[in-house]
């Protein structure tokens, strides 16, 4: 058989199995036209970080400017300071907020009351879909200093106020438990989606040779569930140095910037506020490109310790 005729059997192959699945292509369109829009075409505002940005001109009329702004950036003192923090506020959301849906999961799955272990369930996911701007709110009203609830009880108590979000000491772990509280019930559904997938025969199996349930826990539902643990850490890896701007922009304020200013609200300050949209591109690309590094250094990890990897 020729090679073009080889290529037509694959090609008509192709096709067929397009049309067998025709419905479920369909149901990954808009998420395909999602992310082409909103991540691949503005690919091509990096280009800003190359040049000397005219808005009369456009990205692409703008006169080159090379590395310029690069070496602009690596020169100023403030980025090393945000780096920093990018860095060691992922790092303890990362150390604090993995584990913990993991732990739920495991817990949950635990329960033998399925009714008590669905309100469990509704309860903790309901954070997830309230905005970082009305729990700002919330926060700001239970954390005040001056008339928050907390401090108030505080206060009633005897003791000293505590600057929440105002103190540098305690803003970091204020925004770490609120994300983890936040968000570790809607990362449960991939665990509690994986252990679902178990077999039941191996824990019958395994009761029958008169292990214990932590007996269970430890050589069935984690290897069990292994792989997904790995994916997901690549992927939080991989978002290193997206330390929740959100988060942050809404809570912190000029006297936690010490410890709470991130590349994310910096590019804010000197893109937005400040007009150097080169310079905010130049550092967009830089995390960018770091966390692309991270993805694939994992990755390579997860793989040399034997499991799948993301690819």
């Amino acid at each position: 058989m020729t090679t073009s005729v080889k290529a037509q059997s694959r090609t008509a192959a192709g096709w067929k199995y397009f049309l067998r699945h025709k419905y479920m292509y369909l149901m990954l369109l808009p998420a395909i036209i999602y992310y082409v829009t909103f991540h691949y075409v503005p690919m091509a505002g990096a280009m800003m970080a190359f040049k000397k940005f005219n808005p009369m001109l456009g990205i692409w009329g703008s006169p080159w400017a090379g590395f310029t702004y690069f070496e602009q950036l690596f020169a100023m003192p403030k980025f090393y300071s945000v780096l920093w923090n990018t860095i060691s506020i992922s790092f303890i959301r990362l150390i604090f907020g993995f584990p913990f849906p993991i732990i739920i999961a495991l817990m949950l799955n635990e329960l033998k009351n399925q009714r008590f272990k669905k309100i469990v369930q509704t309860s903790i996911y309901i954070p997830q879909f309230i905005s970082w701007v009305i729990l700002g709110g919330i926060m700001v009203n239970l954390l005040s200093i001056n008339n928050g609830l907390i401090n108030g009880i505080i206060k009633a108590m005897g003791f000293t106020p505590i600057g929440f979000l105002t103190d540098e000491k305690y803003f970091v772990g204020t925004m770490v438990v609120s994300m983890i509280w936040k968000t570790f019930g809607w990362n449960t559904i991939l665990y509690l989606a994986a252990l679902s997938g178990l077999d039941p025969q191996l824990y019958e199996a395994a009761t029958v040779d008169g292990a214990s349930r932590f007996k269970q826990l430890l050589h069935i539902t984690l290897p069990g569930i292994m792989s997904t643990i790995v994916i997901v850490l690549i992927t939080r890896i991989g978002s290193l140095m997206q330390a929740g701007f959100e988060q942050i922009f809404v809570l912190y304020n000029p006297g936690v910037y010490g410890v709470a200013d991130i590349i994310d609200t910096y590019v804010y300050r000197i893109g937005l506020q400040e007009g150097k949209f080169e310079l905010a591109a130049a550092v967009g690309l830089f995390k960018s490109i770091v966390n692309f590094l991270l993805v694939i250094i994992a990755n390579k990890v997860a793989r040399m310790a034997g499991e799948e990897g993301i690819y």
